[in-house]
């Protein structure tokens, strides 16, 4: 009669705290592991991703990770400080933190899971500690990005950069003259921080590809051709489902859609996917045979007030109503369950939050 006693996968995820043994521990499963059977291929891992559909990376990902790459290198062991000799030990691309001990060794998929989860993590405090953030081109948030997580997220709150810029200075200005002034470590002036700061200056200042190039929203009428743009991605029929009976009828309907389709511009710009419109405008008829509310934000019955419900094809929902709870000012009513975020203004533009 055997003996030996099974472990449950289940159980390594659920007692998982990132500690130095259960690391060690990890890596070694990972390579007494069959050649293969971590490929993306395996049938384990398309269920895991709900049929291999994921969500496509933030639209600032990829210049964020090539420039901390670069500069950082990938290190599968432990290393000192190099001005202390000791504390914070590092590994990885960069990382650091109370797991990485010393003698500790990772495999290279570790190294970049903890490079995905630190980038968002700067990006998260990036965007928090500089709202405005969020309207920049990519390739302007990956520079910022990749600065903060060189100099730490505390550097940059304490920074005069971000005084400058939540004074509303010029970005691009404020980068240049900042930014090169960060690149001195204990013994003076850094060849290698001044090198990246230079990098870093130049993503910012990066032009886009002409196909790539802002628009402007077009200047539309309430009887313009359905085609007609509200914004790069957004059409006036896109805010009617392409069905005359829902077409708006008022100018001011028309500039309160076009304020909610650059939000959805936004939340486009940073997760990524494509814009799909659910509901828009209903009209009185049309908002009693669906069964809406008899004061619906979908009526547009008023200057300022309306509303959308939308997805984003290809983006985790939960993501998209996230977002949009961190970043709308006004209505937002929680229907991920259902497949969709709504986005309303209503009068006196208070901030709601509600469940269908």
């Amino acid at each position: 009669m055997s003996t030996k006693q099974t472990v449950r996968l289940l159980d390594l995820f659920r007692y998982y705290k990132g500690l130095p043994h259960q690391m060690a521990a990890i890596t070694e499963l990972q390579e007494a592991m069959p050649a293969g059977l971590l490929s993306r291929d395996n049938g384990w891992f398309k269920t895991w991703s709900v049929d291999g559909k994921q969500a496509p990376e933030p639209a600032w990902w990829a210049s964020a990770r090539g420039i901390v790459s670069e500069f950082e290198g990938c290190e599968l062991t432990a290393y000192p400080d190099p001005g202390t000799g000791g504390d914070p030990w590092t590994i990885g691309y960069g990382h650091t933190g109370p797991e990485v001990q010393p003698g500790m060794k990772i495999t290279k998929a570790v190294a970049e899971d903890y490079l995905r989860q630190d980038l968002q993590d700067a990006a998260d405090g990036v965007f928090q500690l500089l709202p405005l953030a969020m309207d920049w081109r990519p390739q302007q948030q990956a520079a910022l990005i990749s600065f903060a997580f060189n100099v730490g997220l505390g550097g940059l709150g304490d920074s005069t950069l971000r005084r400058r810029l939540l004074a509303g200075e010029d970005p691009a200005t404020a980068v240049k003259e900042e930014l090169p002034r960060w690149n001195k470590g204990g013994h003076g002036v850094m060849p290698g921080l001044t090198r990246r700061r230079a990098a870093e200056v130049a993503l910012f200042c990066s032009q886009p590809a002409l196909a790539h190039a802002p628009q402007q929203p077009a200047v539309i009428r309430h009887n313009s051709p359905f085609t007609a743009r509200l914004t790069p991605n957004v059409t006036l029929g896109d805010f009617a489902l392409q069905q005359d009976a829902r077409r708006f009828q008022q100018q001011h309907q028309v500039d309160t859609a076009a304020l909610l389709a650059n939000f959805l511009e936004r939340v486009k710009r940073n997760l990524g996917g494509t814009i799909v419109i659910t509901s828009g405008y209903r009209p009185p008829a049309i908002n009693r045979s669906v069964g809406g509310a008899s004061a619906s934000e979908h009526l547009f019955d008023a200057p300022g007030v309306g509303a959308v419900d939308f997805y984003l094809e290809g983006v985790d929902i939960n993501k998209v109503q996230a977002f949009c709870d961190r970043y709308w000012d006004y209505s937002v009513g929680y229907g991920a369950p259902k497949g969709f975020v709504h986005l309303g203004i209503r009068k006196g533009k208070p901030r709601l939050r509600w469940d269908y």
